[in-house]
This record gives structure tokens, sequence and C-alpha cells, in this order.
């Protein structure tokens, strides 16, 4: 499993304002390149987010589920990238102090063929995709205001 952490000059309301809102997906999630559609219950467990993961010509057309939900503390989601595979990013906020949040960003494959490289390389793999993910997220919620 992958963890990332990072911390965030942002209050947890605001950093989970951004989390659950599904149309901002692709300006932070690496490699995923459009979000199509947003369920509008998201991100209630069992909603799901329509988006393209890769880059034109060969992006493929998938979805993320909600599978469990602390609101302004934890999602956690089930993300498909197929063929590839399937995976669950789990993602908790633990608020530091009124202006600042610790993200910790769980990751493991869960489906497919890429669980042939759920071993310390694979991790290693997220690990550096996930810290760009998160610093992408903190840039967004350090500037949202309220």
């Amino acid at each position: 499993m992958s963890i990332t952490e990072r911390i965030v000059r942002a209050p947890a309301e605001t950093v989970y304002s951004v989390l659950s809102d599904g149309w901002s997906y692709s300006d932070w999630v690496v490699g995923t390149a459009h979000v199509r559609d947003v369920d509008e219950a998201w991100p209630a467990p069992g909603s799901r987010l329509h988006h393209k993961a890769g880059p034109w010509p060969v992006s493929i057309k998938d979805r993320s589920e909600s599978l469990d939900w602390d609101p302004g503390r934890m999602l956690l989601l089930k993300v498909h990238v197929w063929p590839l595979g399937a995976g669950h990013v789990r993602f908790t906020l633990d608020p530091l102090d009124d202006q600042a949040t610790r993200i910790t960003m769980q990751e493991q494959f869960t489906d497919g063929p890429m669980l042939g490289v759920r071993n310390k390389l694979g991790d290693l793999f997220l690990h550096f995709r996930n810290n760009e993910a998160l610093q992408r997220l903190a840039d967004l919620a350090e500037r949202r205001k309220g």
C-alpha cells in the first residue's frame, strides 16, 4: 500500500470541499484528463464520477465510485482504470489547527493486471504520483475561500 501525506495550509472543511467537488477531480488527480459527469449525490457512498484517464487520443472512459465517507474527515474511493485494473484510495483529513490539515492518501490496487505490481516498486510509483496529486489538491484548497 502506498501512503502519502501532506500538510495543507487550509482548514479540513476547505480541503474536504475540494475532495467533494467531483468537477474539480481532473484538476488535481494525476492522470485524469476530463470529468464527463458527476452523480448528483457525490460523494455519498454509491455515487460515481465519470472521467477520462490518460492522454488524448488514447484516453479511456472510466469512473470512480465513493465507497465510504465521513464528511469533513474521510473519503474512500474505488478507482477504475480498465483494462489496467482498479484500486482503493482513502483520503483522511486530520485538522492540526484551525488553518492547517494533514492529508493522508492511501492507495492500493485491488483488481486486474495491476495486482502484479502490488509491491514496493509499485508503491514507490504511486507515492510519486500521489505526492503530485496532493500538491495540486493543496494548491486548490489553499486558494479556495470559505
